[in-house]
């Protein structure tokens, strides 16, 4: 398979690109009101008007073709591949959406009694007992609505443990160098000390830095596994003891669940808590900033800290019944009512749909993709640790750093070949970190064309290294400084003079 560099000459210029105000003209309207057939109403106060507000005048199908234009420049999993590492960014199937919205499904108030949900408590009764049987726990509630609400949820649930126990000095969390960044936060915001734990040079937490950390201080340990790094930790058993001797408790970052699944049960390797992103593996679009959905799962110690609601099966005369309920220690409500509904309902279709060897599948896959697109490009790019991968690769832009291009210019170069960026200098620990993460859904023949582009801009680095400096080249907007950006953000039009 070969790949051509992409045409570097942009496209003249075309009314169909202009922004929607500059393309308004005095007087031309999309649509004309009727009379009024109710009479005028006074506006309200002078001061609370204004009419520096230019909107523009256009007729309906320009308004339509911008806006479809618009739609059609949003890069999206439904069109190409999508390698962005950590955040599983995989197809999920369109009859998952159909059922979340169903009327029966979308149309429920949240405030229905529990006599007229029977069906969806029942979803989410199961929902949570499947959950359990993945992780290999004992109870889940379904309440945080996103990853990090689910590792707040985790962390107080590790605090209230604690003080129902008169142990109030353990104010301190320790976490690996390599975690997700909201892992830190987290701890914070539920009022714990974090104290970071090195990596050892192969990847895996350094036991050593653990045992001298883990005091009679210790709170918890907040970890991810499979790390950031894409690696499974093989001292994993040992980490949890340590952390158990000490008197602390373990909390499992879920966001990497999708290579675990049918794999591994977090809770028979010690965890005591852990939360899932049904929003990564479960079968909802992600991506825009939601809907998510961070489902928290606990161990026999730390059930009883559940926030609520959680949903409870009775049964009375030979019927069965749900309820939502609130665990005896509850840390209490983290949102309004029960989460997001419509993501439990997508990723119970799911799990419903592929089975525990679907489940199975889907991880096996992911994993065999991830260590594909390694062996492809190891000799091409560095490698941030020479090890088997998990479902997701960390390579180092680090050697083409030295032909003076940087991790940043490979990313802005994919887009001229049509792929989205990787995720980009994450995990921090690696320099010049390129993190992909391509998987299960994606064929060999999406891999092998992503792969040739990698490897096409490797050579490019070599040869023309001014090239991949100066891209993207043929996107509608070129490379952006991204910092002034963040910085000074524009947010609003401005005629021009």
């Amino acid at each position: 398979m070969t790949t051509t560099a992409p045409s570097l000459t942009h496209s003249p210029a075309r009314p169909d690109r202009q922004l929607l105000m500059d393309r308004s003209v005095p007087g031309r309207r999309g649509v004309r009101m009727p009379d009024l057939d109710t009479p005028p109403q006074p506006l309200p106060d002078a001061s609370l008007l204004r009419d520096d507000l230019p909107l523009p005048e256009l007729s309906q199908p320009e308004v339509v073709r911008y806006f479809t234009r618009l739609s059609q420049l949003n890069y999206s999993i439904d069109t190409q591949f999508y390698p962005l590492g950590s955040c599983t960014m995989k197809y999920n199937p369109k009859i998952n959406d159909q059922a979340a919205m169903l009327p029966g499904m979308a149309g429920l108030h949240p405030l229905a009694p529990a006599e007229a949900a029977q069906g969806a408590l029942k979803l989410m009764y199961r929902l949570q007992s499947y959950l359990c049987e993945v992780a290999g726990m004992s109870a889940a509630s379904l309440a945080p609505m996103a990853g990090a609400q689910g590792e707040l949820s985790g962390v107080l649930m590790v605090r209230a443990y604690h003080q129902a126990r008169g142990d109030a000095r353990r104010k301190v969390m320790l976490i690996p160098d390599s975690a997700h960044g909201t892992n830190p936060a987290s701890a914070a915001m539920g009022g714990f000390t974090v104290t970071a734990i090195p990596s050892d040079s192969r990847g895996n937490m350094d036991l050593a830095a653990l045992r001298k950390a883990a005091g009679p201080d210790l709170a918890g340990l907040m970890i991810t596994l499979p790390s950031t790094l894409g690696l499974f930790d093989g001292g994993i058993l040992e980490i949890c003891d340590i952390v158990h001797r000490a008197g602390g408790l373990v909390y499992g970052d879920g966001a990497n669940m999708n290579a675990l699944l049918g794999q591994a049960k977090l809770g028979r390797l010690g965890f005591d808590v852990i939360h899932s992103n049904l929003h990564k593996t479960f079968s909802t679009p992600h991506g825009g900033g939601g809907p998510g959905a961070g489902p928290v799962i606990a161990g026999q110690t730390l059930t009883p800290y559940l926030p609520a609601p959680v949903v409870e099966r009775q049964t009375a005369h030979g019927k069965e019944t749900y309820r939502l309920a609130t665990p005896p220690q509850s840390i209490g409500k983290v949102g309004a009512f029960h989460g997001n509904f419509g993501v439990l309902v997508r990723a119970y279709a799911y799990i419903r749909a592929l089975g525990g060897e679907g489940l199975r599948q889907a991880s096996q896959d992911a994993v065999l993709n991830a260590n594909y697109l390694q062996a492809r490009l190891r000799d091409a790019y560095d490698l941030a640790y020479d090890r088997l991968c998990m479902h997701e690769v960390v390579l180092s832009a680090e050697r083409q750093k030295k032909q003076g291009v940087k991790g940043l210019d490979v990313a802005k170069r994919l887009l001229d070949y049509g792929y989205h960026a990787p995720t980009m200098y994450f995990p921090l620990i690696v320099d010049e970190a390129l993190m992909i993460e391509p998987t299960e859904s994606e064929s060999k023949e999406t891999l092998d064309a992503f792969a040739e582009a990698m490897l096409a801009i490797a050579g490019e680095a070599q040869e023309t290294p001014e090239l991949v400096r100066g891209a993207p080249h043929t996107t509608a907007v070129s490379r952006l400084d991204e910092a002034r950006a963040a910085r000074q953000p524009d947010l609003r039009w401005k005629a021009k003079a």
